[in-house]
């Protein structure tokens, strides 16, 4: 909920929803940008200091100290770093500068000139943005989608036996069972979320425009092309793209970007077909005595955790698409759109992260209202004229089809009774009159 710290931010995701996606603060603020391009320098340094040819060597505490200076990076550093920029106004040189004045206190003061050595400011941005999105991913994405995966197994299971008149086209349709329905979400998104897990995330990193001109004038024995590959994975396990302009061309991202909107599609899927089973009053909702769900209406019970996923999982996919199609674009060797445009990297994963907590809440309150669900099955003795058709085109009986068209397809609801009278007028034996009878729209639900 909203605090008295967060009620004048200008964006909801940080405002009235802080509390939930608070842990996107450490990968996505613009504190935790600034951490990131801070560990991309130092451990760049680092990997330099291990080419003989550069006659620079770090010993074991040393780096220790380096690596202390993002470990235990903090707001005061933060602020520094952006009181520089005040006067710079560059951000990643800001940066650097910074990584100077604490090489002047921690006695490292003649490697200096090696920072940012050879690079331009997007061999910082393109690893520290793709190493921000992957440590999200996977400490805290994929963990919560495997959460709401599991909730939606466990219903699954304790829905499988209950049997429910399916809905094509709004109208009804051959029996199915509760569970299997949920069971088709799951599915759907397991194979999606496999996609997303099986794309490596890669990084831009070759100077100025990708060809490393730099590195190679100032050490032309360096074989920078194998350094880099080393230093990307080795050191920050990301794969680098071989051949780039100056800036990351994105294409990996957005096949991240559009595996994420497909599972928000499914999860907007699954939100639609939960309020409609609400609406059809297939399930009821836990109440709680203080809440309220209208103004004006005192009886009403929203289906609110639903519409709110709904609504943020549409901003989500509005985002992902705008970034997925942007992004790759870059006028020649590079202009700055993407510079803006990435910053907001973040939002789209905290609109997803809201939508799965209100799925899951939503989840929570469903209760299966199995009086409302057999009043529906009564209603709707005409699904099984379906089993009733093959059963008699089986029995080479002519033109099953028409003569269950006729009995059904009219303004009048069609009972058990009427069912097994027309059964019974059949010029059919009676084995086969039997088989029909059994058929109800309890048990004709195939291998659901």
């Amino acid at each position: 909920m909203t605090t008295l710290n967060n009620i004048r931010n200008i964006s909801p995701i940080d405002g009235r929803y802080a509390s939930k996606t608070k842990v996107l603060q450490d990968y996505f603020s613009e504190f935790s940008l600034i951490k990131y391009r801070v560990k991309v320098e130092i451990e760049y340094l680092i990997a330099l200091s291990n080419l003989k040819e550069l006659d620079f060597f770090l010993t074991e505490n040393q780096i220790k100290e380096l690596r202390k200076i993002y470990i235990e990076f903090d707001i005061d550093d933060a602020k520094r770093i952006k009181e520089i920029e005040k006067e710079t106004n560059h951000d990643v040189k800001s940066v650097e500068i910074f990584i100077r004045e604490v090489f002047e206190k921690i006695n490292l003061n003649k490697h200096k000139e090696y920072i940012h050595f050879g690079l331009t400011s997007q061999d910082i941005n393109n690893t520290a943005f793709p190493l921000m999105l992957k440590d999200f991913m996977f400490n805290h994405l994929f963990d919560s989608y495997n959460n709401l995966q599991n909730q939606i197994k466990e219903i699954t299971k304790k829905w499988s036996n209950i049997t429910i008149i399916a809905r094509t086209h709004g109208q009804p349709a051959s029996p199915t069972k509760l569970g299997k329905e949920f069971l088709v979400f799951h599915e759907r998104i397991y194979n999606q979320l496999e996609i997303l897990k099986g794309i490596k995330i890669s990084c831009k990193f070759g100077g100025a425009t990708g060809n490393f001109n730099a590195h190679v004038v100032t050490f032309p024995k360096t074989n920078w092309i194998k350094f880099a590959d080393n230093f990307t994975i080795k050191y920050l396990g990301l794969k680098r793209q071989k051949t780039t302009t100056q800036i990351d061309h994105y294409d990996t991202l957005s096949q991240i970007m559009h595996a994420s909107l497909r599972i928000n599609t499914i999860l907007i899927d699954l939100c639609r077909d939960i309020w409609t089973y609400v609406s059809m009053d297939f399930f009821k909702q836990k109440i709680s005595d203080k809440e309220v769900g209208s103004s004006a209406m005192p009886h009403k019970v929203n289906p609110i955790d639903f519409e709110n996923a709904e609504g943020n999982l549409g901003i989500s996919n509005a985002i992902l698409n705008f970034l997925s199609e942007k992004l790759p674009i870059s006028r020649l060797q590079r202009d700055l759109t993407d510079s803006t445009v990435i910053r907001n990297l973040g939002v789209p994963y905290a609109h997803i992260f809201i939508a799965i907590q209100s799925i899951q809440k939503g989840l929570n309150k469903l209760l299966v209202n199995e009086n409302k669900i057999n009043d529906d099955i009564e209603n709707n003795w005409a699904v099984v004229a379906e089993a009733i058709q093959n059963i008699l085109r089986r029995e080479r009986f002519e033109n099953p089809y028409n003569v269950l068209k006729d009995l059904t397809r009219k303004n009048e609801k069609i009972n058990k009774e009427d069912l097994h009278n027309f059964i019974d007028s059949l010029n059919i034996n009676d084995e086969v009159k039997k088989e029909l009878k059994i058929i109800t729209p309890y048990n004709y639900t195939g291998t659901a």
